[in-house]
């Protein structure tokens, strides 16, 4: 696990792709990879997740895949078995959590309450995402929440934009973040992999030197 931190702190941000075409994960891919965003977390929210990661797999061996919305010990395996380095979850289901453990699948889980953290804890997870961030109150509701916590390496999702990314890469506990502006869904169905290029070079660009030094 931490390997996987390092590797998410260096990149800062984890693009969250709900994709309806396995086939496009390809052109996409190259659109993160060449611009400087090696990384994808693709969600089990369509059929298409566990093609797309195997697909992305084998044209891009060295790149960081997440397999997202994980909710089922099956979904799990299916992810592992796909070419998935790590998953991710919504919330924190500690049967789903011990599903991952048990086939050495990191898995980082949902929380936005110290209950949930303590939770995590438990579980021997340090590594845990703040989800939805922006709906949980931000970047003042996760400083808050931190403060007794201060083992945990978080990655925000859930609202966050060109416009706030930065102000929770600032906070020393955040190691990256996830986010799907990069990645819209319209821009995918289109098929506007030039203009995900451009969005993923200006994120690129714009962020802090915290993480790129860690």
């Amino acid at each position: 696990m931490q390997q996987l931190i390092q590797q998410m702190s260096e990149l800062q941000v984890i693009p969250v792709i709900a994709i309806e075409d396995a086939q496009d994960i390809i052109p996409l891919a190259k659109a993160l990879y060449d611009n400087g965003l090696p990384v994808a977390e693709i969600t089990f929210r369509s059929d298409a997740a566990v093609e797309a990661i195997a697909l992305l797999r084998a044209a891009y061996p060295d790149m960081l895949i997440g397999a997202g919305t994980i909710l089922t010990a099956e979904q799990a395996q299916a992810a592992k078995d796909a070419g998935a380095t790590f998953a991710v979850s919504p919330g924190l289901n500690p049967n789903t959590v011990k599903a991952c453990q048990a086939i050495d699948l990191p898995i980082i889980p949902g929380i936005n309450n110290p209950s949930s953290i303590e939770q995590a804890l438990e579980l021997g997870l340090t590594a845990l995402k703040f989800f939805p961030a922006e709906a949980s109150g931000g970047v003042n509701m996760l400083k808050s929440l931190l403060g007794p916590f201060k083992q945990l390496s978080i990655m925000p999702s859930g609202g966050i934009n060109a416009n706030n990314i930065n102000d929770y890469l600032k906070i020393d506990n955040v190691v990256a973040c996830g986010s799907s502006w990069i990645v819209d869904s319209q821009l995918i169905a289109n098929k506007n992999w030039d203009e995900i290029g451009r969005l993923t070079r200006t994120l690129v660009a714009s962020l802090p030197t915290k993480a790129l030094a860690a």
